[in-house]
């Protein structure tokens, strides 16, 4: 006996979801703790199964048909003429027309049909959470000569995209922002919430280290600027320079940035900048009580 589980991701270009490879792992979660053996049947971008087009169909006893909608049409009538011999299990499906209509299934697990509905397959998925990466994009700034922004995007991108990390595009720019975003509390709210921020803007490297974030900060103005100097002054060490940024050095820096080592730095690096900021205040008012131009 031998399965094969197939879904929406077995078919290319027809909108799998990560709610379809989810339950997907489920069902081969299930089969692994049976013993029993089966290929997944993968479609591009998705890789490492079988392409259910060539294989041969004689081979499998049993198919299961895994997550989404479930309909009388192309490309499933296709997918099901092929493995008609085969005893077809549908699981975790919303099925779209009646089942006194039609039901080609010789067993099924609907989410949703016209006789019964539950709960979906994805609430069994094991969670497997990656760190969430704000990266925060300064665009070229005439005011500054030497920058280096394109070079250093690419880095980032590079870098970012290597790794397994859900990456957030957040810019900081309010009068016509990129992101959707429209005032500051709710760039600061993203920000808090990242677990570490790749960014070449000061404010990325501000206000991530006012909420505890680890920022890797890239000055991307050859020679450094105002975020080299600003990174100095309140004693934020994961710093690079655009004119000798190397894929490796930011990968260690992001790397670094991921640990609770950096964390706990950034917390202390917070409390620095605002205890050196106490005083601010009562200068700035102070001089607001005396008239007059300074001689």
């Amino acid at each position: 006996m031998r399965t094969l589980v197939a879904g929406w991701f077995s078919f290319e270009g027809m909108g799998a979801t990560a709610g379809d490879l989810l339950a997907r792992d489920v069902a081969c979660s299930w089969l692994d703790r049976a013993g029993h053996p089966y290929d997944v049947a993968h479609a591009a971008p998705f890789s490492g199964g079988v392409d259910w087009r060539t294989v041969d169909p004689a081979q499998y006893t049993h198919v299961i048909f895994v997550c989404g909608p479930f309909g009388d049409g192309w490309p499933l009538t296709d997918f099901l003429a092929r493995f008609a011999r085969s005893r077809l299990v549908g699981l975790n499906l919303s099925m779209l027309a009646p089942l006194d209509t039609w039901n080609p299934f010789d067993a099924l697990f609907a989410r949703d049909s016209s006789e019964a509905a539950r709960p979906d397959l994805t609430f069994l998925a094991k969670p497997a959470l990656v760190p969430v990466v704000g990266v925060i994009l300064a665009h070229p700034q005439a005011e500054y000569t030497g920058g280096l922004h394109e070079a250093v995007d690419a880095a980032i991108h590079r870098v970012t995209t290597a790794r397994d990390v859900a990456v957030v595009r957040i810019d900081t720019r309010l009068d016509v922002n990129a992101t959707g975003l429209g005032t500051a509390a709710q760039v600061e709210s993203l920000v808090a919430r990242m677990d570490a921020v790749v960014t070449t803007r000061l404010h990325g490297l501000v206000l991530a280290l006012k909420h505890g974030v680890p920022p890797v900060a890239v000055d991307p103005i050859a020679g450094g600027a105002k975020i080299r100097r600003q990174a100095e002054t309140i004693g934020w060490p994961v710093l690079l320079a655009a004119e000798s940024l190397t894929d490796d050095a930011l990968a260690r820096a992001f790397d670094y940035c991921l640990t609770g080592e950096a964390r706990g730095f950034a917390q202390e690096c917070r409390r620095r900048a605002v205890e050196a900021l106490r005083t601010l205040e009562h200068e700035v008012l102070a001089s607001l009580a005396t008239s007059g131009k300074a001689v």
